[in-house]
């Protein structure tokens, strides 16, 4: 998305940029431009009031949590000093989703306040309060927040602006280029960090004639820091990013301009240390792209690597293959801003995959290590009826080819109860529950709470609690809070076990283990010495190794910073067409995993890496965690679960754009199973009725769980905003398998920011009303295997509060139905044997017609000879015995 298109260019070119770069953007001539505030005594209802007012963006007025909860109210107030006269007031927040109203106040004295200015709709996290001249000597923002969400004010300017009120009959404004040439909706011009230029507004009367409003009153609003304003129009591009700008003027009504982007870029931003080199690979027969295969054909030369080194070091390399070095870069003194190129003797006479590594060494540091890789293969020799990318090699194994990075794709097999491969176990019963009269939420709880008393068996289990046949009636919800504990129902047909969610309350039916996360050691704390850890990759170094130990369970944090969020495009979503989004902020990925390898600074964990740790996005920790609160060994299974619900309240809006009556009462029973800080459990032999939002969730917490042999019909909810999400994965290393669904609109579906892998497999999806998806905000790692579904992997862009980029190294193998699949910037994700509609996505639009890649696409309209990805990884880690235990 950083590219721009031939418009974009031209409106770029034509934008009339000051010359320069360093130094703060012109003022105003009048007295409208100086802050009032600034420097000024400030007080607030809590936290460091004076953040707000010290000229620094990046420091914030943040009030404490508990004064937000208190009564939703929070207040800053600024003591001018002395009497002073002001009309205007900016105010910049981190922003607007948690804000239902606010007010502008004056006052003599500091305690008697009166209002001057009151705002409760359109809100953004910037906002330009203009009112009728006031003289006070304080002033006070009040804020009234409509959710419990944090709060930051990063300044407060108060101004008195002696421009000329907006001319009469003025109708409309709007940015124009130097020619004086309006500006369409979302132009965009693009700075480099330090650039500068000037904001041209200009209105039309009702006339119809235009005027230049430079010299009339007028705010100029940007929505982030990364770009600054003064009254007059001048801004300069403080750091990477990208600000949403409009320009307002009160008129007999407050007119706004069109949305224009400002985005500004740094070609200098990875020069610093900290990034230590900056490395290319390039061959004149091969592909060096994210996501695209690296490969030669056999006994072709090797490719050349070059690195500019940002440090004074010692750089070093070697050509490996087969875990042996074949060739060395002897080590060679390189000082800060010199550059170097490598390219091994010989030629690649032997298929298989290669890597060349750097080394870079420095004195008193860790050594620094950045990889490139390729494979060797007889293309010709790659069966036609098989994926071009992974196909069966001549032993029968998997044979992939990575990307220049070492990007592949992963190995699902580690999803699902014990690790994948282990069969689930027929538990021992150790309590029985008939029907009773009324309510048997309770006396169900209390059979779970006598065997949750019961000792752990060798096994891990203290025994099953059978629900004989028969219609259970829970107005509550069940609870099971020990590990070791099933709860077994005699049959999910009309004959067998029912648990019938009664009464009008919301509510899951069953809930499994606390909310509780992983309690992270911050002590232990390393950093990832390699400069790019592929995704897929199992193995990376870190500065100091010796305190870990195989067995050991750690997080590796994968590290999204705003460099990141800008090269994605992210924090440049266009609005939603007549409404707003919420842009990205940096957020990190943390991988649960066990390490099985320590050799060395160079740590194996027990599955693969789901999204590529880069350095110049943040690089990459580990911590060790403990999980005490987790649960294991708990599964739900053999029943069937329906919901009382209200059949007069009906609706006809749907997503899909039809119009047909349903039921779309709410206030009834929403998910049946949930599975919250929970490892190693499973839903096997469920089906469930009129819900209205889920059969099972894997929630944030979970971790191997499987899904299996299970189905839902007949929802009952809006079919819009979160509802329907039939098996909802978002934990990591989870697994649904042959699972049956109707009425759903998101089936298969995945959160946000989910780190996976987590696989759908043997699945089929009906009277489907929306897609089966990676939902929003990159969830990673994700294999839609043999599902017959509507599938969409793409940019998501506005809709939501602003989804965008909603999955990263997805894989649909042999799906059927329709798929959109797109590749996102810094990552892939493929389609492999697809049969069905090959869909476009979202975007490129008339709206937003900045290019979207597609996905790694191959045969399209025929299945790869591979039947199943999953199973296929399965049997060769663990055998055909881990086939046969996760049969039906």
């Amino acid at each position: 998305m950083k590219r721009l298109g031939l418009g974009l260019m031209a409106l770029l070119l034509m934008f009339p940029v000051l010359s320069g770069g360093s130094g703060k953007a012109s003022a105003a001539s009048d007295a409208s431009s100086a802050n009032l505030a600034l420097g000024k005594t400030a007080a607030a209802s809590s936290g460091k009031a004076g953040n707000a007012v010290d000229g620094d963006a990046a420091t914030v007025w943040q009030p404490l949590a508990i004064d937000r909860q208190d009564d939703m109210n929070v207040w800053i107030s600024v003591d001018l000093g002395a009497q002073e006269t002001f009309n205007k007031v900016m105010i910049h927040l981190n922003r607007a989703d948690n804000l239902k109203d606010y007010q502008i106040l004056y006052s003599e004295d500091g305690s008697s306040w009166n209002q001057v200015f009151n705002k409760n709709k359109d809100l953004t996290a910037t906002e330009a309060a203009m009112f009728d001249s006031t003289s006070a000597r304080y002033i006070k923002l009040n804020l009234n927040l409509s959710k419990d969400l944090n709060v930051q004010l990063s300044e407060l300017g108060v101004y008195n602006s002696t421009e000329t009120p907006a001319p009469a009959g003025l109708k409309r404004i709007y940015f124009a280029d130097a020619s004086g040439k309006e500006y369409p909706n979302n132009a965009e011009v693009r700075l480099n960090k330090g650039g500068t230029g000037t904001l041209v507004l200009k209105g039309e009367l009702d006339s119809g004639q235009e005027v230049d409003l430079t010299s009339y009153a007028k705010t100029f609003i940007a929505t982030t820091q990364d770009v600054s304003i003064d009254p007059s129009g001048a801004f300069k591009a403080n750091q990477v990013g990208a600000a949403l700008v409009h320009g307002v003027v009160q008129s007999s009504q407050e007119l706004k301009t069109a949305d224009f982007w400002i985005v500004v870029d740094d070609p200098d931003a990875f020069l610093d240390e900290s990034y230590v080199m900056n490395s290319a690979l390039t061959h004149p027969h091969m592909k060096a792209e994210i996501g695209q295969p690296a490969m030669l054909e056999p006994k072709d030369t090797y490719p050349t690597v070059s690195t500019v080194s940002n440090v004074n070091g010692t750089l070093s390399g070697e050509l490996i293959f087969g875990g042996k070095a074949i060739a060395k870069l002897d080590p060679v003194a390189v000082s800060k801003g010199e550059s170097k190129q490598w390219t091994p003797t010989g030629k690649a006479e032997k298929e298989g995959r290669y890597e060349i590594r750097l080394t870079m060494e420095q004195d008193g540091k860790q050594p620094v290590y950045d990889s490139f890789y390729f494979t060797a293969w007889d293309h010709n020799k790659i069966p036609k009826d098989q994926s071009q990318i992974a196909f069966l090699g001549k032993n029968g194994n998997m044979v992939y080819i990575s990307d220049f990075r070492g990007n592949q794709i992963l190995d699902f097999s580690n999803v699902g109860y014990m690790g994948g491969g282990v069969k689930i176990p027929d538990v021992k019963v150790k309590a029985t529950v008939k029907p009773g009269d009324g309510d048997d939420t309770a006396r169900i709880q209390a059979a779970i709470d006598e065997v949750s008393k019961l000792p752990v068996g060798k096994d891990g289990f203290r025994g099953a609690v059978l629900l004989k046949k028969g219609k259970y009636e829970v107005g509550g919800t069940i609870k099971i809070n020990a590990s070791g504990i099933v709860l077994r129902g005699e049959g999910q047909d009309e004959k067998g076990t029912l648990i019938y969610g009664t009464g009008a309350n919301p509510r899951n039916l069953i809930e499994i283990g606390q909310n509780t996360g992983l309690s992270i050691d911050n002590s232990t704390m390393k950093t990832v010495t390699d400069l790019y850890v592929p995704s897929g990759s199992r193995t990376f170094h870190v500065d100091d190794a010796s305190g870990y130990q195989v067995g050991d369970t750690i997080v590796v944090r994968r590290i999204g910073d705003k460099n990141w969020i800008h090269e994605i495009g992210m924090d440049y979503m266009y609005n939603r067409p007549g409404g707003t989004v919420t842009q990205w902020s940096p957020f990190n990925l943390d991988f649960d995993r066990v390490i099985t390898a320590v050799n060395g600074n160079t740590i194996t964990v027990d599955a693969p890496i789901s999204n590529a740790i880069e350095r110049k996005w943040g690089g990459g920790q580990i911590f060790k965690y403990t999980d005490s609160a987790r649960i294991e060994k708990v599964g739900v299974e053999n029943m069937r679960a329906d919901s009382e619900f209200d059949p007069s309240i009906m609706d006809t809006t749907m997503d899909n754009g039809q119009t047909d009556p349903y039921y779309a009462d709410e206030k009834h029973a929403e998910r049946f199973v949930v599975f919250n800080s929970v490892k190693n459990g499973w839903v096997r032999g469920v089906t469930g009725y009129h819900l209205s939002y889920s059969l099972v969730q894997m929630s944030r917490n979970s971790k191997w769980i499987t899904v299996q042999d299970s189905s839902m019909y007949d929802m009952v909810s809006i079919i819009t905003g979160g509802r329907r999400y039939v098996i909802h994965q978002m934990g990591q290393l989870n697994l649904a398998q042959r699972i049956y669904t109707e009425t759903a609109r998101h089936a298969f579906v995945v959160d946000s920011r989910v780190q996976g892998p987590n696989v759908f497999l043997d699945g089929k999806a009906v009277k489907n009303f929306n897609t089966s998806e990676p939902h929003h905000r990159w969830s990673v790692g994700g294999l839609f295997d043999n599902i017959d579904a509507p599938i969409s992997i793409r940019d998501r862009g506005w809709l939501g509060s602003g989804h965008g980029w909603a999955g990263a190294n997805y894989v649909s193998w042999n799906t059927e139905d329709e798929l959109t699949s797109q590749q996102p910037p810094t990552a892939q994700n493929y389609a492999i044997g697809h049969v069905g509609p090959k869909v476009p996505g979202l975007v490129p639009s008339d709206y937003d017609p900045r290019p979207r890649s597609d996905g790694y696409w191959e045969s399209l309209g025929k299945h790869v000879k591979v039947e199943s990805l999953y199973k296929q990884q399965l049997l060769e880690r663990l055998g055909k015995k881990a086939l046969d235990n996760i049969k039906r």
